[in-house]
């Protein structure tokens, strides 16, 4: 179309012809932010764009709907860009895909033995022995072990308890299930990234003792979020915390935390981006609320029903109860 870099800075606002420059450097290119990513693929749908000889981005009502099928096209293709030259994963459209060829380890606690010593399933010893059922929060490992599997089929995905893991485990993308008063590389993460958000763990493990909840740092005090219980001890609502980051044992892969105060929360923050009801609007709201961030985190509710915990949908604002970083 014959446009120029300093034609497009105008028109785009708020940026310079060197900066659209370092953004098509085809040697080493700095990411743009989705935002104009989104108007890159708005510009360039329509010939329009430069209808009379002057430069004018449409807004997405006047383009006709086969100009938004090729301005969706093209946004699919310059997100997919985007994330290819995001090695470490953070930031992408899709957190559950991993650069090819890279590891991916799946961290889980074990369940504590008190809880384990009724069942011949988790007992070594018994001819029925089910090493699965020593793992804490089985059902987010199953739903999440297998999403990720299908997402990278040429990474070697796998999953360990915390006493499992060897020094090369813990440079691999790890993906960690559940919270720091059992998994103790949750623990070891937290305690080494920039992150206001603290577990406060529960008084213990009995339903009805103090639930304990994420506390986070606001207007220079704290505010807690507590999961939601009856007077009898039945959850109606957990709280569940996704983070995303560098790993701080691998400044070349990432670390994502999936936790929750209860099991259902830990399932919740890992449904939010595999339930194919869901995934695709969670995903799109993180990759515009968080464009361009190196790390960030959600604390979302997780409805409770009939036992069940159902999937947050992290675009209705009455779901996240706080995101970091915050907006500026």
């Amino acid at each position: 179309m014959g446009i120029r870099q300093g034609q497009l800075a105008k028109v785009f606002g708020g940026v310079s012809a060197s900066l659209i420059s370092s953004w098509e450097n085809a040697e080493k290119p700095v990411s743009p932010p989705v935002k104009r990513l989104e108007a890159y693929a708005t510009l360039f749908a329509t010939r329009r764009s430069l209808s009379g000889g002057s430069l004018r981005l449409l807004t997405l009502e006047e383009l006709t709907d086969d100009e938004r099928a090729q301005r969706k096209e093209l946004l699919e293709e310059l997100l997919r860009l985007r994330e290819g030259k995001e090695t470490r994963g953070v930031g992408a459209s899709d957190v559950w895909t991993f650069p090819e060829g890279e590891d991916v380890t799946i961290v889980c606690a074990e369940l504590p033995r008190e809880l384990r010593d009724h069942m011949s399933y988790a007992d070594p010893e018994s001819a029925d022995f089910v090493t699965l059922y020593t793992y804490a929060d089985p059902d987010a490992l199953i739903e999440l072990y297998g999403h990720i599997r299908a997402r990278n089929p040429e990474n070697n995905v796998s999953f360990l308890k915390t006493e499992d893991l060897t020094p090369d485990d813990y440079t691999t993308h790890l993906v960690l299930l559940g919270g720091v008063d059992w998994n103790t590389v949750t623990a070891a993460v937290i305690e080494r990234v920039d992150l206001p958000v603290e577990q406060v763990v529960r008084a213990e493990n009995e339903p009805t003792s103090e639930p304990g909840g994420f506390r986070v740092q606001r207007d220079g005090g704290t505010v807690l979020f507590p999961p939601l219980l009856d007077s009898e001890g039945h959850l109606l609502e957990d709280v569940a915390h996704f983070y995303r980051g560098v790993s701080p044992f691998n400044q070349k892969r990432s670390v994502t935390v999936c936790n929750g105060m209860y099991g259902r929360g830990t399932l919740g923050a890992v449904r939010a981006l595999t339930d194919r009801r869901f995934r695709d609007r969670n995903r799109d709201y993180l990759r515009t609320r968080f464009a361009g961030a190196e790390s960030y985190s959600i604390i979302s509710r997780v409805p409770v029903l009939a036992g069940k915990g159902l999937t947050p949908d992290w675009t209705l604002p009455e779901n996240r109860l706080h995101e970091w970083p915050e907006v500026p």
